[in-house]
């Protein structure tokens, strides 16, 4: 993380939480940066020439975040956890609604198409957010921790910290989650 301290960021938090909307304001440049990050790891694991660029996803999520009521944030990591997961939320939603536009697009895909497609795609997220949802069903924990490491970028002792469990609980529950989310994600390839 960061090199700021984390008190001035703690105390925005807790005076957004209080209903103070100029907090958030303050807090953004704290953290632009690390959100910053967080928005170019989503987009490095997207298809090539995606339109959405770092700055805009984050822009995205601020806007998210300025439009709902305040949430109780415990520091730093699970804010930055809590917009990662907003991002996934951003890039999911963009991706279902270009799925969709392209089923009615009339657009034909080529073979040449067809082949760069398959040489330079990256992971479907929604494929990923339904397995996600899936896995929210079974164990909520894990659904938590793939978001936290995953998404949100978080080591295994920042996530720990956020969730309040041990390193060990979450090294297990991420180890897990993937052989699960890797077993439902090939499934639904194959569909």
């Amino acid at each position: 993380m960061s090199s700021l301290s984390s008190k001035p960021v703690s105390e925005l938090l807790a005076k957004w939480e209080a209903g103070d909307q100029e907090a958030l304001r303050a807090l953004v440049p704290l953290v632009y940066n690390e959100l910053r990050r967080l928005a170019h790891y989503h987009l490095q694991r997207e298809r090539p020439g995606h339109t959405l660029q770092s700055a805009a996803l984050v822009h995205e999520a601020y806007l998210h975040l300025t439009k709902q009521e305040p949430a109780h944030f415990k520091n730093r990591a699970h804010f930055l956890a809590v917009s990662a997961q907003l991002m996934r939320q951003i890039l999911v939603k963009y991706a279902r609604t270009r799925r969709a536009a392209k089923r009615d697009g009339g657009h034909r895909v080529t073979w040449d198409d067809a082949i760069t497609w398959v040489k330079n795609k990256g992971p479907d997220f929604v494929a990923l957010d339904d397995a996600l949802k899936g896995l929210a069903k079974l164990d909520p924990q894990q659904s938590r921790v793939v978001e936290l490491r995953f998404f949100g970028g978080l080591t295994v002792e920042e996530a720990s910290q956020v969730l309040g469990v041990s390193p060990a609980t979450v090294k297990r529950e991420w180890s897990t989650a993937r052989v699960w989310l890797h077993h439902e994600m090939k499934r639904a390839a194959q569909a």
